[in-house]
């Protein structure tokens, strides 16, 4: 991959180009490129080593005019401030496409948590709750798990800050384990929303599910649960899926002649995602280099790594095959592969549709909190595949309707109704 991606600077590039198409007032545009609230902070910890290393941490309030900030705190040794405030941006789309009363927020630090112990990463956990514990809180900013973060580690951040503010606050954070505030479903959710949202496109280009291939990138969460979907809602066969190698410090893809069994790799699996080699070459799998996996024969590509791996450089050995792109990922695909699947008719669903099954079951969370009553994992579901579902066809409907690509649709979507709140609220009529 040629050249640094930035992700902000994709997400601003984006967001421009539908404005000019909304032909939004360029004050009310200058509001939505830029987060509202950014924070950058410090977090010293004491190792176990006796010494003390000191972390980067951060987090980004992009825009809560339809409710609370919601997104993930990403634990990344290539973690950015512009990173974080892309992936902001983008939730405030998300949870706006999915239709849940949420806005975007996004944090990180700057570390690789596989070098922690896990009381170290315990002790990073709570100092960064006890940085940012007076600027989130369940009616104002909701993180959850993302990139190298765990249930876990949701429950210690919830735990500490239930203690600065005194009381048992389980709505502060989702994504939190079963027991301790969590919602059966959680694990499933990003990854099945995919396979909902690959489902309705599939019936949209009158194709057959059982007879389809799917390539993933990555075999974190949302490509586990994705591979899983993939074979049992569709039918269908996955041929690959890549995993980054934490002891190699590169990617591999790992495929098998009749296809991946997901099932198999997440029991040779550690907690970051790296498969074991020698376990899935004794069972069979062939092991080529990260990027093999674009190149793979599938009518269905699921990217659900990290941001501007489907980029100028790779779509060029991308499959003919492929008929649907869905972005498991956050920002995997750049505007030049943008411009590869228009001119190829490669139906696009944009990762803040595609991907939004997480955060809306981490809203389903957050209203199981406040009633302490849970639901089980069908019902969870079955609303999420409802939410979905919809959000999918409210694209669809305004991307043909409108005659524009299903991203430019996404944000015409998402757009509308953040300004529509926005001015409901009085913001762009009286004292801004």
């Amino acid at each position: 991959m040629s050249g640094q991606i930035n992700a902000f600077e994709m997400a601003q590039k984006q967001f421009d180009g539908v404005a000019k198409l909304l032909k939004l007032d360029p004050g009310v545009a200058e509001i939505l490129r830029w987060p509202m609230r950014e924070y950058s902070f410090r977090i010293p910890v004491r190792l176990e080593d006796g010494s003390i290393k000191v972390f980067q941490g951060f987090r980004v309030q992009h825009n809560d005019a339809r409710g609370p900030n919601k997104g993930g705190i990403r634990f990344h040794p290539a973690e950015t401030m512009d990173t974080v405030r892309a992936l902001a941006t983008w939730m405030t789309w998300k949870c706006a496409v999915a239709d849940i009363p949420l806005g975007g927020g996004k944090g990180g630090i700057i570390v690789d948590p596989s070098t922690l112990t896990v009381n170290e990463k315990e002790e990073l956990c709570r100092g960064w709750v006890r940085a940012m514990w007076k600027n989130i809180g369940p009616r104002n900013d909701v993180p959850a798990p993302d990139v190298g973060t765990t249930p876990q580690m949701m429950g210690w951040m919830m735990d500490e800050y239930s203690r600065l503010v005194g009381q048992y606050t389980p709505g502060v954070f989702t994504g939190k384990p079963l027991g301790g505030g969590g919602s059966l479903g959680r694990t499933e959710a990003t990854g099945f929303g995919v396979i909902y949202t690959v489902r309705e496109a599939m019936k949209h280009l009158n194709m057959d599910s059982k007879k389809t291939v799917a390539a993933i990138e990555g075999f974190g969460n949302v490509a586990q649960y994705a591979a899983i979907g993939f074979i049992d809602m569709l039918g269908g066969r996955v041929a690959c899926v890549s995993c980054w190698d934490r002891h190699e410090k590169k990617s591999f893809t790992y495929s098998r002649k009749d296809g991946v069994d997901p099932r198999f790799l997440m029991t040779i699996v550690d907690e970051y995602g790296t498969i074991d080699k020698k376990k899935a070459q004794d069972s069979g799998y062939t092991i080529e280099d990260g990027e093999a996996w674009i190149t793979k024969e599938a009518e269905v590509l699921i990217p659900a790594a990290i941001e501007g791996h489907v980029n100028a450089d790779t779509i060029k050995v991308m499959s003919r095959n492929v008929k649907i792109v869905a972005e498991g990922a956050n920002g995997p695909c750049t505007p030049e592969a943008d411009e590869h699947f228009k001119k190829n008719k490669i139906f696009n669903i944009p990762d803040f549709l595609c991907n939004a099954g997480g955060v809306t079951t981490s809203y389903f969370e957050q209203v199981q909190n406040d009633m302490n009553f849970y639901w089980p994992k069908d019902e969870v579901l079955q609303k999420l595949d409802q939410k979905m579902t919809s959000a999918f066809h409210a694209v669809l409907d305004r991307s043909e309707r409108e005659k524009v690509y299903m991203r430019d649709a996404a944000y015409m979507v998402a757009i509308d109704r953040v300004v529509q709140a926005m001015d409901m609220r009085g913001w762009l009529t009286g004292s801004v």
